[in-house]
């Protein structure tokens, strides 16, 4: 059997094929490389095509750094990988490697939306793929189940969280919803005063910025916020694309400190998620739980007091495709020690 791959330039054609894969999210949206365009990466997107059906789809983003160039797909490939042959995932991946040498690229690395198994791992191994030392996106994500009813919801909170989400009511802590890209400055702001305090690389604002604004256009971003008395107390930064709803990066201010301002912008999020027709509200990351000392350790034990089910993706993968790769491997690998990833 053989594949073609076929490149998609039309929003449309790539959005209508992506709604009818429940696994896709955000990371492989028509939107998500129009971000990556702005931010002067090239992007490609291909069809993968068994005669005249498609069988899967992979958009990827050409990344530029010191270490190497190389191709990343996050969120994908998106492929029945349950189904295909060894034969037809080898196809695929020859083709990854003939577009990286193309570009001139040392490897490729994906994080596709396929679950984590001894299996896959087992599957992908004896296709030359190694375990990435860097992560793509999140791996351990936290997922609440919005089928659920309100009250359903709230029960399956643990009982401090349950009781800042009402406390924050009985404050009168007041959220505010916006689409406004201008708003991103004020969240900018905030992100480097927390960035100096806990001792972590900020995203730019041109970063912040331009993925707001290509996602709120189509009506698939807000910033949540919650205040007191007009003063900001915590912002939520949420993506809502094929029925689901993601925390992707948040703030908190000061004010924020003894008051439940965070407890009640999730809130918030999950009734707007719920409204939107979302399913899923996705925490996104969070670190595993014997990890004490991982960065993320302690937003994650906030994450987990609103309930949702652990889901584990499989990891981050690479495909050498230089010599030069080994290189890259070892210096990931002692950055990723250095910042307790």
């Amino acid at each position: 059997m053989s594949f073609s791959f076929n490149t998609i330039e039309d929003k449309q054609t790539w959005e209508t094929y992506l709604a009818t894969r429940p696994e896709a999210n955000f990371l492989q949206s028509w939107n998500w490389g129009t971000f990556q365009n702005k931010l002067g990466k090239t992007v490609f997107r291909f069809f993968v095509m068994n005669q005249t059906e498609t069988v899967g789809s992979l958009m990827i983003v050409k990344e530029t750094a010191k270490r190497g160039n190389y191709l990343s797909l996050a969120g994908g490939p998106l492929i029945n990988w349950q189904t295909l042959s060894d034969q037809e995932l080898s196809e695929i991946f020859s083709f990854l490697k003939s577009l990286a040498n193309q570009e001139k690229c040392l490897f490729v690395r994906f994080r596709p939306q396929e679950l984590d198994s001894p299996e896959l791992r087992q599957k992908l191994e004896k296709l030359g793929l190694k375990l990435s030392p860097m992560h793509l996106t999140a791996d351990l994500t936290l997922q609440l189940d919005l089928t659920q009813t309100d009250e359903e919801i709230l029960a399956g909170m643990r009982k401090n969280t349950r009781y800042e989400v009402r406390s924050a009511e009985k404050k009168n802590i007041l959220t505010q919803i916006s689409k406004n890209p201008e708003k991103i400055k004020e969240f900018f702001d905030y992100q480097l005063k927390l960035a100096q305090k806990h001792h972590f690389i900020p995203f730019t604002y041109d970063f912040l910025y331009e993925q707001f604004q290509v996602f709120a256009n189509d009506d698939q971003a807000a910033l949540i916020s919650s205040y007191l008395n007009d003063q900001l107390l915590a912002t939520a930064y949420v993506l809502f694309y094929n029925r689901e709803a993601v925390y992707h990066y948040g703030i908190s201010t000061p004010d924020n400190d003894r008051l439940p301002g965070s407890y009640a912008v999730q809130w918030r999020a999950i009734l707007e998620a719920k409204q939107r027709g979302c399913t899923a509200y996705n925490f996104w990351g969070v670190a595993p739980k014997d990890e004490t000392q991982h960065r993320f350790a302690g937003v994650s034990i906030f994450k987990r007091g609103f309930g949702g089910q652990e889901i584990a993706y499989l990891p981050a993968h690479d495909l050498p495709t230089s010599p030069l790769y080994s290189l890259t491997y070892l210096f990931e690998t002692l950055r990723k020690k250095s910042r307790h990833l």
